[in-house]
């Protein structure tokens, strides 16, 4: 007898390595929580692969040109002296990049929480970020919420992290922006798209257009690009929740080259955190299938 396939959402857990989503049978992303990545790369968990509803891939995992980048991830390229984005580090003090001592590790504690029904799933997790020389800095908790809109052709993943500060002295999170790169506001939660992505369609609540858009100010931004093959389209939309530090937020957002968003609360100043407090960050992001006008877009970031 042939087994039936789940009527709406689905999780699956590999022991001590990720978590897969489907939905009605068709995997929509892979969460690999305990990475096996180099110190190099700052290892982190990620998203990946992505798919929309009609199982389109909207993710890429390690390119050639910057192998830290592992599809949808939280990473913070500046805090202090550490850096838990993988590679380099921009150092105004040191005048550009340089790969240092300091790539830090993103550490799977544990799961507080872990939940699927046809409607829902969600996951509560704990992670210790570590510095390269094995001390702590931050102690997170991080909660990822999933729910369908087969009516829409999207589904949305909702992502809330509590970021403490455990090192014992004040930290300031900045980006490369901060410390004095022009453009490069990049540190927070980060996606990178399929190589065929390249020269999409970038549009926010009053604009549309490429890599002109890097450094606006909006409460979303959406990314459209096309696929291989059949050359059909996906849209993911990116919300910035109005308790955010800076809401609306500076976004950093590629195009040209390759496929990148990150909204970036670290773009104009560092955010400064004390020892023992705690950052709270919250966003949603919608993956849908199509090429979604802006009227589209609002509407899914306001789902």
């Amino acid at each position: 007898m042939t087994e039936p396939v789940p009527a709406g959402l689905a999780l699956t857990h590999e022991h001590d390595r990720s978590l897969r989503v489907a939905w009605r049978g068709g995997e929509l992303f892979r969460y690999v929580h305990r990475p096996w990545d180099a110190r190099v790369e700052s290892p982190k968990p990620y998203l990946h692969p992505i798919r929309t509803l009609s199982g389109r891939e909207v993710s890429l995992y390690r390119p050639h040109d910057h192998v830290w980048h592992k599809g949808l991830s939280i990473a913070l390229s500046n805090v202090g002296r550490d850096n838990f984005w993988g590679g380099p580090t921009y150092l105004r003090d040191l005048g550009g990049y340089a790969q240092l001592p300091n790539n830090g590790s993103q550490v799977h504690a544990g799961f507080e929480a872990m939940s699927a029904d046809d409607a829902a799933v969600l996951l509560v997790q704990r992670l210790d970020w570590t510095a390269e020389h094995g001390g702590p800095v931050l102690a997170e908790r991080r909660r990822l919420a999933v729910t369908v809109r087969p009516d829409a052709g999207a589904w949305r993943l909702e992502v809330a992290t509590e970021l403490r500060n455990v090192s014992g002295a004040d930290l300031a999170i900045g980006s490369p922006e901060t410390e004095g790169r022009a453009g490069a506001a990049y540190s927070g939660l980060f996606w990178r798209g399929p190589r065929s992505f390249s020269g999409g369609t970038v549009r926010t609540p009053a604009a549309e257009g490429a890599d002109e858009l890097n450094g606006t100010s909006a409460p979303w931004l959406a990314f459209t690009g096309r696929h291989d093959e059949d050359g059909a389209s996906s849209t993911l939309v990116f919300a910035d929740h109005p308790d955010n530090p800076g809401h609306p937020t500076p976004w950093f957002v590629r195009s040209g080259v390759y496929a990148v968003v990150c909204p970036a609360p670290f773009a104009l100043r560092p955010v400064e955190l004390a020892a023992g407090t705690t950052l709270a960050l919250r966003y949603a992001v919608v993956v849908a299938d199509g090429d979604l006008d802006a009227p589209a877009c609002e509407k899914l970031a306001a789902w």
